[in-house]
């Protein structure tokens, strides 16, 4: 019996379907700068930057790890594509970078060009909400390597920042204050956790009072970025330093970027706990401790702010609901 590609499980026409799909989301992600179409070996980018004195590139390569499967789980699949760039994003935002393109990986077992599509235009919405270009991506087809249904993604990003502006701790001094912004949920860390918690108790679909909305809502809201807030007062020399609250939670992330000799004084009452995670510690009688180890309780990036600062930075935040929840203690 002769086989072909197609019955070994790769659909290299449904691949090229989806291309022709995304195309117009692609499109309108580019900028001035982008030198080529969506399809070639490979995407080109204009690297002059008139407006720095000395550019520096800074990358980040990230997933959103299995908050995938909440996404399966809801057959929702329009979110996680934002929650990837954003959280590429503000990575590199904390190290003072503007997004200049993104490069996604998309893969499978087995195609579903409507899960694949809604994925990556979920990524080209949130490029273009970032003014960065979604310059290409990979979209694999591997047959046995995922259960049929499941997929996996991860992007790449690349931003600029002037070499004197880098943002790498070096300027955080004892006596500086800790500012922290509200974030949209779980953000794209603590989802393992989460899943044990929560679906032995409820199921995906359930409304919760609490919550105001359903269980996968709750778990699949977008990822948000923090650009279009924090850039304005990088340009203005107010922030010392940035902590992107990821896995490792607010105390985890914030000490990579302390100095030798510093320490955080975190108030851990200073803000309330969201929602989403009293219901998650509730249903896993999770300790506080792990808890605040695994998540980002509703505080999705810190600042780290002059004292005589901090007045002119609550102020500049006033719609955002920042929270000034700690400083920086000498050891």
């Amino acid at each position: 019996m002769s086989i072909d590609y197609k019955s070994a499980g790769v659909n290299i026409e449904a691949g090229e379907a989806l291309v022709d799909r995304i195309k117009p989301f692609v499109k309108r992600t580019r900028t001035p700068q982008v030198l080529s179409e969506l399809g070639l070996f490979g995407g080109f980018y204009d690297a002059s930057f008139p407006e720095f004195e000395h550019p520096v590139l800074v990358s980040s390569t990230d997933g959103v790890g299995t908050k995938l499967k909440v996404a399966v789980m809801a057959d929702k699949h329009d979110t996680v594509g934002q929650c990837l760039v954003n959280h590429c994003v503000d990575d590199i935002l904390a190290c003072g970078a503007r997004p200049l393109f993104f490069l996604d990986y998309f893969a499978t077992g087995r195609l579903s060009t409507d899960t694949a599509a809604d994925v990556i235009t979920g990524m080209a919405l949130a490029c273009e909400q970032n003014g960065c270009a979604l310059l290409g991506g990979e979209t694999a087809e591997m047959p046995s390597m995922y259960a049929d249904g499941e997929y996996d993604v991860a992007g790449t990003i690349v931003g600029v920042v002037e070499r004197s502006r880098i943002l790498n701790g070096s300027r955080i001094n004892v006596g500086d204050h800790l500012i922290g912004l509200p974030s949209t949920g779980l953000h794209t860390n603590g989802y393992s956790l989460a899943r044990a918690a929560l679906f032995p108790k409820y199921r995906i679909d359930q409304h919760l009072d609490e919550l105001g909305t359903s269980v996968a809502n709750a778990l699949l809201a977008v990822h948000r970025s923090y650009l279009n807030v924090v850039m304005p007062l990088l340009n203005d020399d107010l922030i010392h330093g940035l902590s992107h609250i990821t896995g490792g939670g607010i105390v985890g992330n914030t000490s990579r970027i302390l100095q030798p000799g510093q320490r955080l004084e975190i108030d851990w009452n200073s803000w309330e706990l969201p929602p989403i995670f009293r219901v998650i510690q509730q249903a896993g009688q999770i300790s506080d401790d792990e808890m605040r180890h695994v998540f980002n309780l509703g505080i999705g990036m810190i600042a780290v702010v002059a004292e005589d600062q901090v007045a002119t930075v609550l102020d500049r935040w006033s719609a955002e609901q920042p929270v000034v929840l700690g400083r920086i203690a000498s050891v």
